[in-house]
């Protein structure tokens, strides 16, 4: 009885371990996950909010922006890997990729400490117009794959 524990135990480790193995070599989404907007606003949609939901709304559209941009080259949109580009998946291309990913999150982070102390001080009016113009951004920025 004990033996079979023990081959069961052994064997589930074995399986969770290969699955485990399989995700840290799996090709990599050159633009992360995320950037994705739900809905895009109108002026009257904007106006009918409360200020506390325009600044969630600006914060969104700086994290798409900031983790879209940098990458229009490539892609516009999350799923493209190093591979469907043509690009080696090496080891020193997976590193440069997450450092670029992990200096992305970093200054994400400081950005939105900075948004969270300074922002609410900032006039509705202009804190609308951001956020009308990063959409417009954004869109373009999805129209522009449609160019490649």
């Amino acid at each position: 009885m004990k033996f079979r524990l023990i081959l069961v135990c052994f064997s589930f480790l074995f399986v969770a371990n290969m699955g485990y193995a399989q995700k840290k070599n799996a090709p990599k989404s050159i633009i992360s996950r995320g950037t994705d907007i739900k809905k895009y606003h109108n002026i009257d949609d904007l106006e009918g909010m409360q200020k506390g939901e325009l600044l969630t709304l600006y914060k969104e559209r700086i994290n798409s922006i900031v983790k879209i941009l940098p990458y229009i080259a490539f892609a516009t949109k999350p799923g493209v890997t190093m591979n469907t580009l043509g690009i080696p998946d090496n080891n020193d291309n997976r590193k440069t990729l997450d450092a670029q990913h992990e200096a992305s999150d970093e200054f994400l982070d400081n950005t939105s400490e900075f948004q969270n102390v300074i922002l609410p001080y900032s006039d509705t009016d202009k804190l609308i117009a951001a956020i009308l113009f990063y959409e417009e951004t954004l869109k373009s920025l999805h129209e522009y794959s449609q160019y490649n």
